[in-house]
């Protein structure tokens, strides 16, 4: 497991800011927000995320029965907030085995999301087709939330993507038979607005899809 910050994009090392900086610098993709160490999933780890995040930290809720709660991250420091937030759950897949769910959401740019998508980034606009009728819909904070097949990911994997709240929604699916997930109208819960029911969410292993 990593133990530094990390660029959002590539994975690759940053450098943090100094005298010759301000901000957190890739040699590849120059200024980003770091993604920083990914921990084993806790309510205490969420917490952390959800008092840093300044976009949604996004989270089916309740959990579909069987569901756990697999792992968080964020991109950002202390200075700027967290402004891209990923969290993974896995459980029973709708057409048997085991499914897993990324939820991401980004500001403008920041890129975390197309590299969980196993695409060139940073955003979905250009392979999404919002003059077409939607391919999906979740209930995000009370609202309904088209999310449009986003072309081009890998096969191992369903990827959509959206906007709520002003900012790039994420879900992505393993494998990609899971993405019937998405057709059912899944109801999404920014979790800063959660209340103490957060503390019995069931938790289990870390997602090494956060790891990737």
């Amino acid at each position: 497991m990593r133990g530094e910050p990390s660029c959002p994009k590539c994975g690759g090392r940053v450098r943090a800011p100094g005298l010759f900086a301000d901000a957190w610098q890739c040699d590849v993709h120059g200024v980003v927000y770091p993604l920083q160490p990914v921990i084993p999933p806790s309510v205490e780890a969420l917490g952390v995320v959800v008092n840093r995040a300044q976009v949604p930290v996004w989270m089916p809720w309740p959990l579909p029965v069987g569901w756990l709660f697999t792992g968080v991250a964020y991109a950002g420091d202390d200075r700027s907030g967290g402004r891209a937030t990923a969290v993974a759950c896995s459980g029973p897949g709708p057409l048997g085995g085991i499914g897993e769910l990324l939820l991401v959401a980004e500001e403008l740019g920041v890129g975390l999301g197309a590299r969980f998508a196993g695409m060139d980034g940073p955003d979905p606009g250009p392979h999404i087709e919002v003059d077409r009728a939607p391919h999906a819909k979740v209930l995000a904070a009370g609202r309904p939330t088209p999310l449009w097949h986003v072309a081009d990911a890998p096969p191992d994997r369903a990827v959509f993507a959206g906007e709520a709240r002003g900012l790039w929604l994420w879900a992505i699916v393993w494998p990609e038979q899971s993405g019937l997930l998405l057709y059912d109208e899944l109801v999404l819960t920014d979790l800063r607005d959660a209340g103490a029911e957060v503390e019995l969410l069931p938790c289990g292993a870390l997602s090494p899809r956060l790891l990737s």
